[in-house]
């Protein structure tokens, strides 16, 4: 969303936008992060959302944890570019059986990440 001028996101995109950014100030606050603390900074802002939102990302932080949600970001970008180097390094020279044991450790470390990440229940 941050490509996208704000008068040009949906309503719901809008809704969501507002919720996010009123959660990261209490957070950063030290301020309880519930539906009510966000419906009233977004009211304060001169804001209105669809009232399902608030108790929506309210319950989403209490379950996963704002520092959780915070390290996982946006899951977008690189990231797979790793994997090359030690492929190339094995092929190059004579230290092959050390390469591919390395590739097969990030590769779990990546799958482990990937398995945390499934831990998030948007209904749960």
């Amino acid at each position: 969303m941050s490509s996208v001028p704000a008068d040009q996101l949906s309503p719901e995109q809008k809704d969501e936008l507002l919720c996010t950014y009123s959660a990261l100030i209490l957070h950063d606050d030290g301020a309880e992060i519930d539906a009510a603390s966000m419906t009233n900074l977004i009211k304060a802002a001169g804001c209105t959302v669809e009232g399902y939102w608030p108790m929506l990302m309210a319950k989403m932080i209490k379950n996963v944890g704002m520092d959780a949600l915070i390290k996982m970001g946006s899951g977008a970008g690189g990231g797979g570019g790793g994997g090359g180097g030690a492929a190339g390094g094995a092929a190059a020279g004579g230290g092959g059986g050390d390469a591919g044991g390395e590739a097969k450790e990030e590769k779990k470390v990546v799958e482990e990440e990937e398995e945390e990440d499934m831990d998030f229940d948007l209904f749960g």
